[in-house]
This record gives C-alpha cells, sequence and structure tokens, in this order.
C-alpha cells in the first residue's frame, strides 16, 4: 500500500545519525490549489512544505516553524508553514513567468529565514543568504551556520506529490566521520524517480540494508490554515479607527482573504462599529486592572 501525507523518523541505532522521509499528496494538492503562479514556482512551494515537515520534526516544542525566502527577482516570497503535529500551509508571490535554474536565477538577491514561534516561549529566527543550487543546499547551510551539526537533505515536487529526505547526526552522540561519509555517499545515489516512488520502508532498504534502523510509525500530514476571524479582527483593529472607517465609506464594506487557502472575511459597516467598540471596552477592562 502506498504511503500518502505522512512523515516517518528513523534513527540508525549504532551510528549516531537520525533520519526523516515525508510524502505529501492530498495536502500538497489543497495547499497548491489555493496559490496563482507558474507551475515550477508551485514546485518550490511543494519542496518547502516537504522541508518544513522536517524541520519541525527535529525540533521538540509545540507551535509551529515557518519557513520564508524572500528576494527582488522574479519569485517575490515563497512561505511554508508546519505545526508541532504536522499540519501545513504555505504561499507564493511570484511573476507570471520564472526563470529555471539556480535559487539566484529565480530569486535574485534574498534570505531564508527559518522562524521557530513555540507556544509557550519568544519566537526564534534564524537567516541565511538565499545560495545555492536548490532549496535543500540552502537548508544544508543554515544547518551548518546554526546547529553545527551534520546535515543532509533531498527535496523533489511534482504535479501529485513532494517528497523529502532528511539525514542529520544526533546532537547528543558525535557521529564518527567514517560512518557519515559512507552514509552519506549511499544517500547520494537516491534518484528523483526513487524517491518519488519509493515508500520509506523500501527505500531505506535498498539504500542502506547493511545497517540496522529504527523506523518509527508514521504520522499523518495534512493541510489545514490557521486563519480565522479573531485573527483577521485584530489585524483590523491595528489599522485604526480613521482608517477602518475610511475604507468602509469608500467602500462599503471590507473584505479580506487569506493568502493560504482562499477563505473570504467580510465586514461590514455594523461589523466594524462592534469591532471598535469591543476595543474600547477592552482598554477600558485593562485601565482598571
Amino acid at each position: 500500500m502506498t504511503e500518502k501525507d505522512s512523515l516517518h523518523r528513523f534513527i540508525f541505532e549504532d551510528l549516531g545519525i537520525r533520519g526523516e522521509w515525508v510524502k505529501l499528496s492530498n495536502s500538497w494538492q489543497t495547499a497548491k490549489m489555493h496559490q496563482q503562479g507558474p507551475e515550477n514556482a508551485k514546485l518550490q512551494l511543494g519542496q518547502a512544505l516537504a522541508a518544513v515537515i522536517m524541520l519541525s520534526a527535529t525540533i521538540k516544542f509545540n507551535g509551529s516553524i515557518i519557513l520564508q525566502a524572500q528576494g527582488d527577482g522574479d519569485f517575490k516570497t515563497l512561505v511554508a508553514q508546519s505545526t508541532h503535529d504536522q499540519k501545513i500551509r504555505g504561499l507564493i508571490r511570484c511573476n507570471d513567468v520564472l526563470p529555471e535554474g539556480s535559487l539566484e536565477a529565480m530569486f535574485g538577491q534574498g534570505r531564508l529565514v527559518i522562524t521557530i514561534e513555540p507556544d509557550d516561549a519568544q519566537p526564534y529566527q534564524g537567516i541565511v543568504g538565499l545560495e545555492g543550487k536548490n532549496l535543500a543546499s540552502a537548508l544544508e547551510t543554515y544547518f551548518e551556520q546554526s546547529e553545527q551539526l551534520n546535515t543532509r537533505l533531498w527535496l523533489f515536487a511534482n504535479e501529485t506529490q513532494a517528497v523529502g529526505l532528511l539525514l542529520q547526526e544526533l546532537p547528543s552522540k558525535k557521529t564518527d566521520d567514517a560512518n557519515w561519509e559512507r552514509i552519506e555517499i549511499l544517500a547520494d545515489t537516491i534518484t528523483e524517480k526513487e524517491l518519488l516512488t519509493w515508500d520509506c520502508e523500501q527505500l531505506l532498504f535498498n539504500l542502506f540494508n547493511e545497517d540496522e534502523i529504527r523506523i518509527f510509525d508514521a504520522e499523518p500530514v495534512e493541510f489545514k490554515c490557521s486563519c480565522g476571524r479573531p485573527k483577521i479582527e485584530r489585524t483590523l483593529r491595528a489599522l485604526g479607527k480613521e482608517e477602518l472607517e475610511s475604507i468602509i465609506e469608500e467602500q462599503g464594506s471590507i473584505i479580506v482573504g487569506c493568502e493560504f487557502c482562499g477563505e473570504q472575511y467580510g465586514f461590514n459597516n455594523i461589523d466594524i462599529v462592534t469591532l471598535l467598540a469591543e476595543e474600547i471596552l477592552a482598554l477600558k477592562s485593562d485601565t482598571r486592572h
């Protein structure tokens, strides 16, 4: 049975190396359905979603992790987000035609930002230059600079699915250089077709059948947007009373669309009056305390 929309973690029992494998199908289709842009831009989104799921699985926290690539070229913005329980969403902003090639060819001068947002702590951000032949190589640079851990990634996407493989030395157990190099050489023989076709167990057996590997149970992945009316209301309040009233006077209503899922949120004059009244009450309540 073909595995879809799932993440597997695994560990090389005697080598101090861990890994992750992810394959997206339905979640990938839903995520890109809401995005406008050329096909090669959408494929970059697929790779980013596969990557951010694996990144979230390397960190022990409740919250979300956001991968964001920004540049001054034809590809303006790429965002992929995953929660700790593998709920994903993403967006792209780019020109109608996007050149093939390296990250620099697509994004121009840019940067890759990884933001970790725990539910119970301050966000943490890591930034590296958006350089290299692909997203996987840029993320390897990120790990090299921020974590100082040997890390390799393979990311691919086509029209129907997005896949990823990550190998990393365990922080608590320094890997023997010879073992890391051997595993890396074996993994480098994987082709795009094989990674898109094989399931996790088949892939690990075909690549590393001489090593003892423990594969953990599959974790389901699904597309789920975290937008909602309360979040939109907070955004509107931040605009201020004058700006909101000006928009209402000019347009009659305010329509806010979510770029991740396409959901539309409408606010008429009564909604805005209520929104502003609630803010005033909240401010008075805070003042009393």
